[in-house]
Order: structure tokens, then C-alpha cells, then sequence
């Protein structure tokens, strides 16, 4: 019972391991023209996110007689 658990483990990092090395790869490809890019929107949502004001008004449905 215990050795299965652990290969499920095994296996679960094992498929985190793949996909954080598959996304480095990708990354790697990028030319510095897309990485730019891909910055300049980080930070365009970033001031935007920064800058959001949240406002929250009661909800009147509720009646108090």
C-alpha cells in the first residue's frame, strides 16, 4: 500500500520536473524580440493592476421592514 503511494508521488513530481524543463526549453527558443514583448505586457498589467481601484456598493435587494 505505502510503495504505491510513493510511486504516485514519484510519478507526480516526475511530470513537474518534464513540464518546468518543457517551459525552460520554450523560453530558451524565444527570440529577445518576444521576450521583450512578453515584458512590456507584464508591466503593462502590472501599473494597470497597481492603479485599479476596487469599489464595492451594498446590495439593496436585501429588505429590512
Amino acid at each position: 500500500m505505502k510503495d504505491e503511494k510513493l510511486d504516485k508521488v514519484e510519478e507526480l513530481t516526475a511530470d513537474y520536473e518534464k513540464a518546468e524543463m518543457d517551459l525552460l526549453r520554450n523560453a530558451l527558443k524565444m527570440s529577445y524580440t518576444e521576450r521583450f514583448f512578453v515584458m512590456t505586457r507584464l508591466m503593462k498589467m502590472d501599473i494597470m493592476l497597481r492603479n485599479a481601484k476596487i469599489t464595492h456598493q451594498p446590495d439593496f435587494k436585501f429588505d429590512r421592514t
